[in-house]
C-alpha cells in the first residue's frame, strides 16, 4: 500500500516536471515561428493583397492557437493547481478555443489559395490537416456531451468512456503534429535561403519535441479525468 502510494507521487513528480519542460518548448516553438513569419515571411495579415501575408495567418494561427493549445489543455491537469471539476473545465475551454482558431486556420490556408489561384486539398498536409481538425471537432463534441451535460451519459459510462477519450484525444494531437511537419516540410523546400532553411527544420523539431512532452506527461499520470 505505501509503496503505491509513494509510486504514485513520484509519477505525479515526474509527469509535473515533464509537464513544465513542455511550457517550456511551447513558449520556443511559438517564439521560433514567429520569428519566422515576421523576419522571412513577411508579416501576418489576413486583410492583405499579398497572398504570402494571408498565408502566414496559416502556420501562426494552426501553431500557436491549435497544436499549441491543445497540448496546453491536455496538461491542464498536471499544470492547473485546482480542483478536479475546475481542471476539466480549463481542458474543455482551452479546447473550445483551439477548435475555433483552427477553424480560422483552415479559412485562412483556403483564402490564400483563392488569393494564390492554387488549388486546394491536393498535399498530403492538407489532407492531414483536414483530418487532424474535423476528428478533433468531433472529439470536442463528444467530451462536452459525455463528460459535461447532465442526463446524457451516466457515471459508469463516463468511467468507460474516459480511457478511449484520453487516447483519442492525444492521438489525435499527434496527428496534428504530424500535420505541422509535413507544411514545414513543403515551406523547407521552398525557402529562401539556407538560414530559412534551418529555422523551419528547428522550429520542426520543437513541436515534436512538443509532443514527446505532452504525451510523456500523460502517460506518467495515473488519474485524467
Amino acid at each position: 500500500m505505501a509503496h503505491g502510494i509513494i509510486g504514485g507521487y513520484h509519477h505525479s513528480v515526474v509527469a509535473s516536471r515533464v509537464a513544465m519542460l513542455a511550457h517550456v518548448l511551447f513558449l520556443t516553438t511559438a517564439v521560433l515561428m514567429l520569428v519566422w513569419l515576421l523576419h522571412y515571411r513577411g508579416g501576418i495579415n489576413i486583410e492583405s493583397e499579398d497572398p504570402e501575408q494571408i498565408f502566414n495567418v496559416h502556420p501562426f494561427v494552426m501553431s500557436w492557437g491549435f497544436i499549441l493549445l491543445i497540448g496546453e489543455a491536455i496538461l491542464a491537469y498536471t499544470t492547473i493547481p485546482m480542483d478536479h471539476r475546475t481542471q476539466k473545465m480549463m481542458h474543455m475551454l482551452i479546447h473550445l478555443v483551439a477548435l475555433i482558431l483552427a477553424i480560422f486556420g483552415v479559412y485562412a490556408a483556403f483564402k490564400f489559395h483563392d488569393a494564390a489561384v492554387a488549388p486546394s486539398l491536393v498535399s498530403l498536409h492538407s489532407w492531414l490537416g483536414i483530418a487532424a481538425v474535423s476528428l478533433f471537432a468531433l472529439q470536442w463534441l463528444f467530451g462536452f456531451a459525455t463528460f459535461w451535460l447532465r442526463g446524457v451519459a451516466r457515471d459508469g459510462t463516463r468511467a468507460a468512456a474516459a480511457p478511449a477519450h484520453i487516447m483519442a484525444g492525444l492521438a489525435i494531437f499527434l496527428l496534428a503534429v504530424c500535420a505541422a511537419q509535413t507544411g514545414l516540410v513543403e515551406k523547407s523546400a521552398g525557402a529562401a535561403s539556407a538560414g530559412e532553411t534551418k529555422l523551419i527544420n528547428a522550429t520542426g523539431v520543437f513541436i515534436v519535441l512538443y509532443g514527446v512532452a505532452v504525451a510523456s506527461a500523460v502517460a506518467m499520470r495515473r488519474e485524467f479525468l
